[in-house]
Parts: structure tokens; sequence; C-alpha cells
């Protein structure tokens, strides 16, 4: 099943996240359970990242590089994972994070100019759409 989730960016921009509970049904049920959820956001080359979150699940069908637009959870700091584009560590034309992530779903389809606006530490909130 396809949640619909949306990420407000005060003052920029509101997206919207499709989780789908088939590719890791534990962290999608667990991510759902935490909202709403008002949590600091984070720049790393394209990729945006939560600080750290309630969500506590361990690897599921974790994956080491991701698709453009993925949503995805990074068990070891409990942090949820955006990805617009290339990070600091991935080879031309792959999208690396860190360390593996649970893909979760796929940001809807955004023009991605406003990432050049969010800074560190901006309060972002995540909550269920109606």
């Amino acid at each position: 099943m396809i949640h619909k989730v949306i990420l407000d960016f005060p003052d920029l921009k509101k997206i919207i996240l499709e989780l789908d509970d088939k590719i890791a049904p534990k962290t999608v049920s667990s991510f759902l359970d935490s909202l709403p959820l008002v949590v600091g956001m984070n720049v790393w080359g394209e990729e945006l990242y939560t600080n750290e979150t309630p969500i506590k699940v361990g690897p599921e069908n974790s994956k080491s590089l991701v698709d453009l637009l993925d949503v995805a959870y990074w068990p070891p700091e409990k942090v949820i994972c955006l990805f617009f584009g290339p990070t600091p560590i991935g080879k031309s034309g792959e999208i690396k994070p860190y360390s593996e992530v649970n893909v979760m779903g796929k940001i809807a389809n955004t023009n991605k100019n406003f990432l050049k606006d969010v800074t560190n530490g901006l309060q972002v909130t995540f909550e269920l759409s109606t």
C-alpha cells in the first residue's frame, strides 16, 4: 500500500513522499507511527537527512546505492534521508549513501531548486496526507 506523507519546509516548499510498505514494511510502519514529526534537516551534497528520529528499526532490504528521489531510513543514526542527486562519496552517475539504508519509497516529482535554500538545522514537519 502507498502512504502519502507531506514534508513541509517552512517558507520554502511542501513536497509529497510516497512510501510503499511492500518495500520495507517494518520501516514504513515505524515511520508512520512517529507522525507528525518535527525534526531538524541537514544537507550532504544533494541528499537531505534529518536529525535523529524516534524510529527504531534495523536493516530491512538495505541498499548501498539508491535511485534518484528515493526516500530512505538510515538505521545506524535513526534518520530519514531524501536523495535529490549525488552525494559527496558517490562515483559519477551513482547516488551513494554514507552506508546502507532502508529504502521506503519516493519523493513525488519536484523541482529541486529549493535545495539551495535549505540550511542545516532547518526545522521541518512530516505529516500524513489526508
